[in-house]
């Protein structure tokens, strides 16, 4: 590789891309997290006139992500959106949590340089593989010169870090972005941008992030038919410091439950309102006496809050 020769970097965290299952019908009975970067990388070619580097972060199943990760995952991002000839970023990692880390991302780092999270529904071994084409395509998007930020590429559709979710369990075409709609498309390694690419700043910088045995403890309550309050009141005596609710519809909460939130508020626990709706947001109210989170899913005004403690 010359010196300057324009670059960009994989950083490999794991997830079903990486999994292996004994056939390759299986596309259930797999272990997430069992190959490596170079491997994932073989026989990929990226963009024209781009060098790719590889870089093993971590080697997990996404549904065990943890702020250590999240924390090494970031500082590493980083340190090579800093190199001059870095042109962008590709992550691999999980479906599970793919949405969080993007958010997380999006919060602490607010690169002009675009970050790209893929993966895959189907490990590896399978028959039909998904894995391949979406890091194919992932590296598209960060050689682009059209992106930025941090995004998600999922089934050749491009999400905002803002809005991407994960809406199935099982299909290849995993995620959306909800009202909102997707940012872009990879068609035939070109990207097609279909509205203003999301911006954001920086919520708390990488730099400042704190030992992750320090950040802020919060959770995710749910509001349902029968919710009672009991459990939030053992969070607030187990030592919480935010609760995020998931509501029904814009944000209600069951009377009951919203009691004990009033409560842990009172007693100065952070409460954040959302919805268990897929689409839409929480409209807020001026006589509302728990506060809406800005639009977010429940697990995305987690980290939200989480960060917002941190800078207090």
């Amino acid at each position: 590789m010359q010196a300057h020769e324009r670059r960009i970097v994989v950083l490999a965290t794991g997830g079903t891309i990486a999994g292996q299952a004994a056939s390759a019908g299986d596309n259930l009975g797999y272990r997430a997290a069992q190959i490596g970067v170079g491997q994932l990388l073989a026989g990929l070619a990226g963009p024209a006139g781009f060098a790719i580097e590889g870089e093993q972060v971590a080697q997990i199943d996404s549904k065990d992500m943890d702020f250590g990760v999240w924390r090494t995952l970031a500082q590493r991002c980083a340190h090579w959106l800093a190199q001059e000839e870095v042109a962008g970023i590709v992550v691999t990692h999980g479906t599970d949590t793919m949405e969080e880390t993007a958010f997380f991302l999006q919060a602490v780092l607010a690169p002009a340089k675009p970050v790209v999270l893929t993966g895959a529904m189907r490990p590896a071994t399978s028959v039909a593989a998904d894995g391949p084409q979406n890091l194919a395509d992932a590296l598209a998007v960060a050689g682009s010169g059209q992106a930025r930020g941090v995004c998600v590429l999922f089934a050749g559709t491009v999400h905002g870090a803002r809005d991407v979710q994960k809406v199935h369990g099982y299909r290849v075409d995993a995620f959306a972005s909800g009202d909102a709609g997707a940012v872009a498309y990879v068609e035939e390694g070109r990207l097609r941008v279909l509205r203003a690419w999301p911006e954001g700043a920086t919520v708390q910088a990488v730099q400042a992030l704190p030992d992750p045995a320090q950040w802020p403890r919060v959770e995710i309550v749910s509001s349902h038919a029968g919710a009672g309050g009991a459990f939030v009141q053992a969070l607030v005596k187990d030592g919480v410091r935010g609760l995020v609710v998931a509501g029904t519809g814009n944000g209600t909460v069951h009377q009951a439950l919203e009691a004990a939130l009033l409560q842990a508020q009172s007693q100065g626990v952070a409460v954040r309102r959302t919805s268990r709706c897929l689409q839409g947001r929480v409209l807020p109210h001026a006589g509302d006496r728990l506060p809406a989170a800005e639009g977010l899913t429940p697990v995305k005004a987690r980290i939200a809050l989480m960060l917002e403690l941190m800078g207090r």
